[in-house]
C-alpha cells in the first residue's frame, strides 16, 4: 500500500507541475501577441482568461482521480 501510495502522490505532483508549465505557456504567448499587436489586447487577454482555467482543470482532475484512487486502497 505504501508504494501505491507514493505513486498516487508523484503522479498528483506532475500533474500540478504540468499545470504550472501549461498557465505559464498560456501566459507566454499572451503577452508575445500583445507585444506584436498591442491592439489586440482585450481579445487576447479575453481568450487567455478562458485558455488558463481550460488547463488548470486537468492538474484538478488529476488530483480529484489520486484521492479517489487513495480512498479505494
Amino acid at each position: 500500500m505504501g508504494t501505491i501510495a507514493i505513486g498516487i502522490g508523484i503522479i498528483a505532483g506532475l500533474a500540478a507541475i504540468a499545470g504550472a508549465i501549461g498557465v505559464a505557456i498560456v501566459v507566454k504567448g499572451t503577452l508575445e501577441g500583445i507585444t506584436r499587436q498591442p491592439e489586440l489586447r482585450g481579445q487576447l487577454q479575453t481568450v487567455m482568461f478562458i485558455g488558463i482555467p481550460l488547463v488548470e482543470a486537468l492538474p484538478i482532475i488529476a488530483i480529484v482521480i489520486a484521492f479517489l484512487l487513495l480512498g479505494n486502497m
